[in-house]
């Protein structure tokens, strides 16, 4: 069950890490003024298609984070990952045309860190 008053704070949160007006943030998510509105005086709870938005709009917020207050706002730096480093992993022998362009790690907290090639 999701905390109400500390999820209004951890939207708060977002609106003003982004500089945004509550009209301005349910617009970029594309929700109706007046629900914003409404989540922000406790008068609704979000719903699932709500919070899977602001999640989709912007990746700096974590899922878990949003939900219930674990892990970080905003998230982790991605970190690039240099060619020198892609250069240990090994290829396989049979598909020496690809080259690993991403790789992707993910936690059991739900975070992940993307490394792109350079």
């Amino acid at each position: 069950m999701v905390n109400s008053e500390e999820f209004i704070k951890r939207l708060e949160k977002i609106i003003q890490y982004y500089s945004l007006t509550a009209a301005a943030f349910a617009d970029n998510i594309e929700v109706q003024r007046s629900s914003i509105s409404h989540l922000l005086s406790g008068r609704n709870k979000p719903s699932l298609e709500f919070v899977l938005k602001v999640v989709k709009k912007y990746p700096d917020v974590n899922l878990y984070w949003l939900l219930n207050g674990k892990g970080s706002f905003p998230q982790a730096e991605k970190k690039e990952i240099t060619s020198s480093q892609l250069s240990g992993i090994k290829k396989p022998e049979l598909e020496l045309k690809k080259e690993v362009s991403k790789v992707i790690i993910f936690y059991s907290d739900g975070t992940f860190e993307t490394f792109n090639k350079s």
